[in-house]
């Protein structure tokens, strides 16, 4: 049984699909690529995933259990854990009051709230920077940031949107480490990314998406080599 299923994911907003029909899984500590042009659906998908945007129809699954009707903070507690494509901490905050925020109410208790913040920002590789202002943080810790605010609820699931997008070449070869050390520790990972030599580093599978359908799946070296996927980027690209 998979860990995550999407079966027939479809978003609408009036006459726009958004997605259309999209069937996707993800096994136990699998690191899931996900592909495609601006405007494909991907991060769509990842909210109807996470709970944070209604599907018009279809069904998610997590280890068996239907969470369709879930709020996506009873999604985050079951253990889906997320990061945002534009990182936006709380400015004013500590990043260690940051990810504790996120241990209080990802977790719905109090109870190990300290010790959890503190593991997740080491593994975030951000300990160091625990009582600085998130104000002062550059792009690539404010990503780190992301990263700790979502393995602080000890998620089986992460959903990544982007999380090398904007950075240096010599930041997202930094940050790689510390997203393969997540499938390595049994994590399982959706990745979306445009940095696509980031992702053939890290992921098992890759799923091409194109106006919200899936267009190829698979090895991650064959399907960014298939006509299909060439098409669609060579066309967006002209």
């Amino acid at each position: 049984m998979a860990l995550l299923e999407l079966e027939g994911a479809t978003k609408r907003y009036g006459a726009l699909s958004v997605v259309d029909d999209l069937t996707l899984h993800v096994e136990a500590g699998e690191a899931l690529g996900v592909v495609g042009p601006n405007g494909a659906g991907k991060t769509t998908a990842l909210s109807l995933i996470a709970g944070d945007v209604p599907m018009t129809s279809g069904r998610v699954r997590f280890d068996g259990r239907d969470i369709t009707a879930l709020p996506a903070y009873a999604r985050c507690r079951a253990g889906i854990g997320r990061t945002f494509q534009v990182p936006r901490p709380f400015l004013a905050m500590t990043v260690y009051e940051n990810v504790l925020v996120g241990a209080l109410h990802g977790r719905g208790s109090r109870s190990g709230a300290a010790d959890a913040a503190v593991e997740a920002l080491d593994r975030a590789r951000l300990l160091d920077r625990a009582n600085a202002p998130a104000a002062s943080l550059t792009l690539l810790e404010r990503k780190r940031l992301e990263l700790a605010r979502a393995l602080v609820t000890a998620p089986r699931l992460v959903l990544l949107d982007e999380t090398a997008g904007g950075l240096t070449e010599p930041e997202v070869e930094e940050l790689l480490p510390t997203v393969k050390a997540l499938t390595e520790a049994g994590t399982a990972v959706i990745w979306i990314e445009h940095v696509v030599h980031a992702l053939l580093a890290v992921v098992d599978r890759i799923v091409a998406i194109d106006r919200g359908r899936q267009i190829a799946e698979g090895d991650p070296h064959e399907v960014m080599a298939s006509e299909a996927v060439q098409a669609v980027y060579l066309g967006a690209m002209e």
